[in-house]
Formats: structure tokens, C-alpha cells, sequence
């Protein structure tokens, strides 16, 4: 179907082009009109869901798929329900080792956490699959298209509100929402078999925290799509110093020993050090495969840098004169 598009200036009411036989350019970045099946154009509104507003302002689908950083910055979205899961069941369960009893918990997270992302994929568009119909981010404004409502000759106010980065704002509440329900029908009935005190607790955790991240998600979520990969990057070293400052020995030798000989150490270490591979594979979205991929050799640097420093910032050898 050719499109004309009259491109001069028209009067607007009430959002409504006076020549509706042609496509006019709406007012504002996101509003466009819908082709109506009489073959006219509709007001300028929001699109549909799953549509947005091209250079023409017209209403066309999202056809495109998600990029690699889109696709990095979802898993970054459903790793951090992850890693919330597990710190909380490590804080209520109070114990220095994996038990059979917290490994359990942990391996239930899991399990939830990943069955919600397969959900959400599956019941996203297209159904039944594991891709996604998408519109590209091209800007910060994207995601906050409420920001951006157009005030044609300062009279009324259009609304245009609408996902623009469909359905990577939306997709986010849909997997929360699968998360908990999961959580819900799985986790008590563990918690009272392995956990019966504490394992409630990281439950009633879940139930806090999963509606802060729906907030965090709603406010948030463009500057969170942009900054992710620092936002690792700074979280892995911040927690990879504050794992080694509990420590009670901060001698070299106890620090490096410790790490290696217990199990639970160990596998913390390599969490931080997966974390921070992450960021930089974000980062770098290995434009460069070769000279990116070699970057992932400093990720062990920060947790040696620690043992290597601890020794020097030790408290206790600190002396006033």
C-alpha cells in the first residue's frame, strides 16, 4: 500500500487531522494514527501495543527482534531476582556452609526463577516461542514516552503514552508477576521440610522485594537499561571486597587458603568472578570478539588485588604517634 504523506502544516482538534484521505505528521515524537479500515487515518493517539509511530507517524507493528545488548540487559533483569533470592536465603538460613537443607532453597530459586523466564518468552509474542517482537531502543526518551505528551497551539494535551520499546518495559512485569506465583506454589513447601523457621523468612524476603523491583523497573527502567553493565561491574567488586572483609583473618595466606579449601568460598568467588565476566560482555557486547574476549582475563584481578592489599589496610596494625 503507498503511503502519501502531506507534510504542511494543518489545524488540529481534538488530535484530529482536518484532511483525514492523507497521512499528516503528528505533533510530539511517539503520537500516530492508526489505518482505519475504511482506509482513512485515525487521530493522532498512542499505538497499539506491540506498535509505534514511524518518521510519518504512522502506527506500524513492532517486527524487529531484540538485539544482543537487549537481550543482555533481560538476563542482567532476571539475574538479579536470582542473586536477591539467594542472599536472602544465605542471611535467614545463618549458616557458613551449604547444608543439604540451604542448598535445596537455593536450587528452588533456581528452578523458579528460570521456569518464570521460559513463561514469560513462551507467552510473550510470538507465542509458543522463545524469540521476541520488538521495536529497537534509539533513545532514552523511548522509555519514557508519558514525559513526552504534545501540547499542540498550548491547548490541549494529547495523549501519546505508549511502550515504545515494546515489550521490553512491560515483558519485565510478567515475569515478576510468573516469579512470585512460582515462588508461592513451591517454596513453603520446602521451607517447612528442610527450613521450617528460617525458610519462611527468605519467602516473606521475595514479597518485598519483588514489588521493589516492579518500582524500580517502572521509574527506572530506561536509565537501568543504559547503565547495567557499570551497575554490575561496580556491584561484583563492592561485593567481592565486602566477602573478603568478613573475614576475621585478613592475612594473606588465610585469605587465599580459606578461598580454596572451602567449598562455599569457592563458589562465591566464582559468582563474583561470572558477574563481572557479564558486565564486561555487556560492556563490550564483544564488538571485537578477539580483543574483547581477552578483557575477561582481569576478571580474577579484583579479588586478588584484595589479598594481595588486605594485609596493608588491616585496623589492627594501624598506630597513632
Amino acid at each position: 500500500m503507498t503511503i502519501s504523506v502531506k507534510w504542511n502544516k494543518i489545524s488540529y482538534r481534538n488530535g484530529l487531522a482536518m484532511d483525514k484521505g492523507l497521512l499528516s505528521k503528528c505533533p510530539g515524537l511517539y503520537c500516530g494514527r492508526e489505518l482505519l479500515p475504511d482506509g482513512s487515518w485515525g487521530n493522532c493517539s498512542a499505538c497499539p501495543r506491540g506498535f509505534r509511530a514511524n518518521a510519518s507517524s504512522a502506527c506500524v507493528p513492532c517486527n524487529d527482534s531484540p538485539v544482543f545488548y537487549d537481550w543482555l540487559y533481560l538476563g542482567f533483569m532476571v539475574l538479579l531476582a536470582l542473586i536477591l533470592h539467594w542472599f536472602f536465603i544465605d542471611i535467614v538460613a545463618m549458616r557458613r556452609s551449604f547444608l543439604k537443607e540451604v542448598l535445596c532453597l537455593h536450587l528452588s530459586a533456581v528452578f523458579e526463577i528460570v521456569t518464570a523466564a521460559f513463561l514469560t518468552l513462551l507467552l510473550s509474542d510470538p507465542m509458543g516461542s522463545l524469540n521476541l517482537r520488538s521495536c529497537h531502543v534509539e533513545k532514552l526518551s523511548d522509555w519514557y514516552t508519558l514525559l513526552h505528551n504534545p501540547n499542540p497551539n498550548y491547548s490541549e494535551t494529547l495523549h501519546c503514552t505508549q511502550e515504545a520499546v515494546y515489550p521490553l518495559y512491560t515483558i519485565m512485569f510478567i515475569f515478576y508477576a510468573l516469579a512470585v506465583v512460582l515462588m508461592l506454589l513451591l517454596r513453603p513447601w520446602l521451607a517447612a521440610h528442610f527450613l521450617p523457621k528460617q525458610g519462611k523468612m527468605s519467602i516473606y524476603a521475595a514479597l518485598y522485594f519483588f514489588p521493589t523491583l516492579a518500582l524500580i523497573q517502572a521509574v527506572f527502567g530506561g536509565l537501568i537499561y543504559y547503565s547495567f553493565p557499570y551497575i554490575i561491574i561496580v556491584i561484583s567488586v563492592f561485593s567481592n571486597a565486602t566477602h573478603f572483609a568478613f573475614k576475621l583473618d585478613q592475612s594473606m595466606r588465610f585469605l587465599l587458603f580459606s578461598t580454596i579449601v572451602e567449598f562455599r568460598n569457592m563458589v562465591i568467588l566464582i559468582g563474583h568472578w561470572l558477574l563481572h565476566a557479564y558486565g564486561i560482555i555487556a560492556i563490550t557486547q564483544l564488538k571485537d570478539p578477539i580483543f574483547h574476549a581477552s578483557l575477561l582475563a582481569l576478571v580474577p584481578l579484583p579479588a586478588v588485588f584484595y589479598i594481595l592489599t588486605a594485609q596493608f589496610t588491616d585496623p589492627n596494625k594501624l598506630h597513632t604517634d
